[in-house]
C-alpha cells in the first residue's frame, strides 16, 4: 500500500564554500516531501545554525502520514490540518504547507499565485550573494558576475568588513549593493560602520545584530537612511509587530523559517500595514522552495532568490535566473516545479 507521505534527504553540492558569520558549508541538506501518487510536492530545508534537528522534522512528517485525515481541499484548510499534527520546526510545516497547496492548484489546473488570488509575479531582478572570503577575493567575485544588478555582500565576520566593503563597491562602481552581517555585529560596531555604509552608497543592511536586538536595529534605523532589513529576527507574526514597534522598517520573509505560503502571505500582509518594505528570501534550498516563493513576488520590494545559482546539483527546475539575474517563474501549474532533463 502507498504511503500518503514520503520524504527523501538531498544533499546540496555548493558552487563554491559559502562562507557566513555562523561559519562555513560546502553543502547542504534539504529534503523533498511527496505526497501520495505524486499529487503534491514539498521541500523543508533549513541551515544548521537555526538548531533545527533533522529527526524532528522526519518524526513531525511521520505524525503527518500516519494520520487518516483527509488532506485539505482548499487553502483555507491547510493551517488546521498541519496544526492539529503538532507544532512541529517551521521548515517541517513548510514542506507540508507547500505540499497541499500544490496539490490544490494542481486539482484546479492553475498555478500557485493564481489560487491565492494574487497578481502575476512580473519579471524581477534578484540579489545574487557573495560569501564571506578575503577582500581581494570577495572583489574578484563581484567582478565575476557584472551582469548582475544587485550585490548581496555577506559580513559581519572581522575587522576587515569595511575593507571588503569598498574593494567591492571599486570593483562594482554600477551595482546596486546590500550588505547582510548576518547578526555578526554589535550596535557600537554598525554604528561605528555606518559613515562608511553611506559613503559606498549602500540600499540596505540585513541583519546587522543578534536576532534578538529589535530595539537596536530599531536604533539602528534611526540613525541612518539606508534600509534596516530584519531576517532571522523574522520567524512569527509577533515578532513583525515587535519590529514595527521598534522602528525596524524592512523584513526578509523566507518560508522555510515561517513554516510556508500560508504563514508567509499573513506576515507580509501585515508588514505592508506597518509600511514596512519586504523582502523575500530562500535558504541554500531547490527550486520547490524557490519557486514557491517566487509566486508571492508581487508582494515585494526586493528578491533575494539566488539560490539556484548557488548550488550546482538541484534535481529540479522551476524558476529561472537569466543573465542578469531575473526571476521568471514557470508556466506550469501548482508550484511549477518538474525534474531536469536526464533526471
Amino acid at each position: 500500500m502507498e504511503s500518503r507521505l514520503t520524504w527523501e534527504k538531498i544533499t546540496l553540492q555548493l558552487r563554491n564554500p559559502f562562507r557566513i558569520s555562523y561559519g562555513v558549508s560546502e553543502e547542504r541538506q534539504a529534503y523533498w516531501i511527496r505526497l501520495e501518487r505524486d499529487t503534491g510536492w514539498g521541500e523543508g530545508t533549513i541551515p544548521p545554525y537555526y538548531g533545527v534537528k533533522q529527526d524532528q522534522m522526519e518524526s513531525f512528517w511521520q505524525q503527518a502520514a500516519e494520520t487518516r485525515k483527509d488532506f485539505p481541499e482548499n487553502c483555507e484548510e491547510i493551517s488546521d490540518w498541519i496544526s492539529e499534527i503538532g507544532p512541529g520546526p517551521a521548515p517541517a510545516r513548510c514542506a507540508l504547507d507547500l505540499a497541499f497547496h500544490d496539490r490544490i492548484a494542481r486539482l484546479h489546473h492553475i498555478p500557485i499565485y493564481q489560487l491565492l488570488g494574487l497578481p502575476y509575479p512580473k519579471p524581477k531582478t534578484s540579489s545574487f550573494t557573495i560569501a564571506l572570503d578575503t577582500p581581494k577575493e570577495m572583489a574578484i567575485m563581484a567582478a565575476q558576475v557584472a551582469k548582475f544588478p544587485i550585490i548581496k555582500i555577506k559580513l559581519g565576520s572581522d575587522d576587515l568588513d569595511m575593507d571588503r566593503l569598498s574593494k567591492i563597491r571599486e570593483a562594482r562602481q554600477d551595482a546596486r549593493l546590500w550588505v547582510d552581517a548576518n547578526g555578526g555585529w554589535t550596535v557600537d560596531e554598525a554604528l561605528r560602520y555606518l559613515p562608511d555604509l553611506e559613503a559606498n552608497k549602500i540600499e540596505l543592511l540585513e541583519q546587522p545584530l543578534q536576532k534578538e536586538d529589535f530595539y537596536g536595529m530599531g536604533k539602528l534605523q534611526s540613525a541612518t537612511k539606508i534600509q534596516i532589513v530584519a531576517d532571522e529576527s523574522v520567524q512569527s507574526m509577533k515578532n513583525i509587530e515587535e519590529l514595527g514597534a521598534a522602528g525596524v522598517t524592512g523584513v526578509n520573509i523566507k518560508l522555510m523559517k515561517v513554516g510556508g505560503l500560508a504563514p508567509a502571505l499573513k506576515m507580509i500582509r501585515r508588514a505592508l500595514q506597518l509600511e514596512m518594505k519586504v523582502m523575500l528570501g530562500c535558504m541554500i534550498e531547490t527550486a520547490i522552495g524557490t519557486t514557491a516563493m517566487a509566486h508571492l513576488s508581487g508582494f515585494a520590494e526586493w528578491l533575494d532568490l539566488d539560490a539556484s545559482a548557488l548550488i550546482t546539483n538541484d534535481p529540479f527546475e522551476g524558476m529561472t535566473l537569466d543573465d542578469k539575474c531575473t526571476v521568471q517563474i514557470p508556466s506550469r501549474e501548482g508550484i511549477g516545479v518538474a525534474f531536469k532533463s536526464g533526471k
